[in-house]
């Protein structure tokens, strides 16, 4: 199987205890392929936000063998714009190259710390304006449940981290991997839309159809067309409500949300099948392969091939299917 992935968990003064326990949860489900620790900044509990403290088996030492580091969000109650010293110093000691996960107000942390300068990022949405007025010079997307930025990813808050660790796994191994993860975890593999679906916001008409069952059946159906007024027409509404509704639901337009699920079935063709392009494109709807290769690179900057080099060859490598 090859090395494994050493994941440090910091847990920070305040720490939530659902979010400290995620990385654990999600990543030791992966057979193997990764080792979680947590530790703290003194090797010392810490008290969490609720109403009892945890005892860590590490300390700060543990920090310099991260493949990854994962900070898990800390109570509100606690943030400043200056982050604690003894905090910015744990960063400090992470070898370069390592690969760093905030979940919600841990992104803040890395803001403080300089890490997040020019950057994409995100936090909860209900931090947005305070976080953008604190560290302007981070592109903050508050819309996304997480970013991605290639050594450096930030997610949004609670469930997210479930959704940012499973990226970890996919991207490291492989859809196969992270959806018998997410079996195993009891919880979807990929969460559609963003953060917008969980700003409240007016409810819609209980009396009024929801979209879910346009969605399932545009699933089962994305080889074909799948034109706005077709889902409209299948959900038995007008375009406007249609479209207003499903934004509503999803936090998307279901423009791109169709794109989304496109591409996300052909990486998982891609990973899976020797299936070649322009047969994929056919399956999950894009017209042409160019066409694939066009929303792909836009998804995730890269060309079908060389997608498919990375996990396709991977996975071969492994010896799994």
């Amino acid at each position: 199987m090859g090395n494994v992935h050493r994941v440090v968990v910091l847990a920070l003064d305040g720490v939530y205890p659902f979010e400290l326990g995620i990385p654990s949860r999600v990543l030791d489900a992966a057979d193997g392929r990764y080792s979680v620790v947590t530790c703290t900044v003194d090797g010392r509990p810490v008290r969490t936000n609720a109403d009892f403290s945890v005892t860590v088996e590490h300390g700060p030492e543990a920090l310099a063998t991260a493949d990854t580091l994962v900070i898990p969000p800390f109570d509100t109650s606690l943030l400043t714009r200056e982050a604690p010293a003894h905090a910015v110093a744990a960063l400090a000691a992470v070898r370069p190259g390592t690969r760093i996960v905030s979940i919600c107000t841990g992104a803040f942390l890395l803001a403080s710390a300089g890490l997040l300068d020019g950057r994409r990022a995100t936090t909860h949405w209900a931090l947005a304006e305070l976080f953008r007025s604190w560290y302007p010079q981070v592109l903050l997307d508050p819309d996304v449940l997480f970013v991605d930025d290639g050594d450096v990813l930030t997610s949004a808050g609670a469930a997210s981290g479930v959704d940012v660790c499973l990226h970890l796994v996919r991207a490291d191994h492989g859809s196969e991997v992270a959806n018998r993860v997410a079996r195993l975890c009891v919880v979807p593999p990929w969460r559609d839309g963003g953060q917008a679906q969980y700003i409240e916001q007016p409810v819609p008409d209980p009396a009024a159809n929801g979209t879910a069952a346009t969605r399932d059946w545009a699933l089962r159906n994305l080889h074909e067309p799948l034109s706005l007024a077709s889902l409209a027409d299948h959900a038995r509404m007008s375009l406007r409500t249609f479209v207003r509704r499903f934004n509503e639901e999803v936090g998307m337009s279901p423009g791109r949300w169709i794109v989304q699920q496109r591409v996300d079935r052909a990486r998982h063709l891609l990973e899976s099948t020797d299936l070649a392009v322009d047969e994929i494109a056919g399956r999950v709807g894009f017209a042409t392969g160019a066409s694939l290769r066009q929303h792909l690179h836009a998804a995730i900057g890269v060309t079908p091939l060389a997608y498919r080099r990375t996990f396709r060859g991977a996975v071969l490598a492994a010896g799994r299917p």
